[in-house]
């Protein structure tokens, strides 16, 4: 009797190899060969689930971005504050440390590449539309701030978390899990206080 295929675990083991991958070697080295090899499949198994670099690569933002969206939620639960909630974005253990490796190395080819471009701005999106539901539902005053405040407040953690990430990623012993949670702390103290003030 043939072997069962279950090819949705397949590609996502393939985009777990891309995030892998480039998270160690770069772009330019995250070959399919080195993609194929990495995860014990062979270089023709992987073109019959993707057929270019650029699917492969957006499979593995889905993949981060369902993990982290899990993450979230499975914190978002009463007792839980927002830095707990937010801090599941973070390079913080080895696995956050990898997905977030692979966002630092994907924002360098958003430059030069109008297909990064397009897949980062769907991507970036939906992680920005998910952590804001989390802010509304850690600070209860979130709803009574007028639109262009929680705008304001929504881009500086967002900017945030995203210099904080590629500055922990780039500079692992300088930025371990504790330092980069005081500071988030920090950063989502002061900005609920002016936000306050200025409501």
């Amino acid at each position: 009797m043939p072997k069962l295929v279950d090819h949705d675990q397949r590609r996502e083991q393939i985009a777990q190899a891309v995030c892998q991958v480039v998270a160690r070697h770069g772009f330019e080295q995250a070959t399919v060969a080195r993609i194929a090899d990495s995860v014990g499949f062979t270089t023709g198994m992987v073109a019959h689930y993707f057929r270019s670099k650029d699917q492969m690569m957006l499979a593995a933002l889905r993949l981060i971005l369902e993990r982290m969206e899990q993450r979230l939620l499975r914190r978002d639960q009463p007792g839980d504050d927002l830095l707990e909630v937010l801090s599941e974005s973070l390079p913080i253990d080895r696995l956050r440390r990898e997905e977030c490796a692979f966002w630092t190395a994907f924002w360098g080819m958003i430059p030069t590449s109008p297909s990064a471009r397009r897949l980062n701005a769907g991507v970036h999106r939906e992680y920005v539309g998910l952590s804001e539901r989390c802010i509304a539902a850690h600070w209860p005053e979130w709803k009574r701030w007028p639109t262009a405040l929680r705008k304001q407040v929504l881009d500086s953690i967002m900017t945030f978390i995203n210099g904080l990430t590629a500055t922990a990623v780039t500079s692992p012993a300088d930025w371990p899990a504790e330092r980069q949670l005081e500071q988030l702390d920090l950063q989502l103290r002061l900005l609920r206080d002016w936000a306050n003030g200025t409501s």
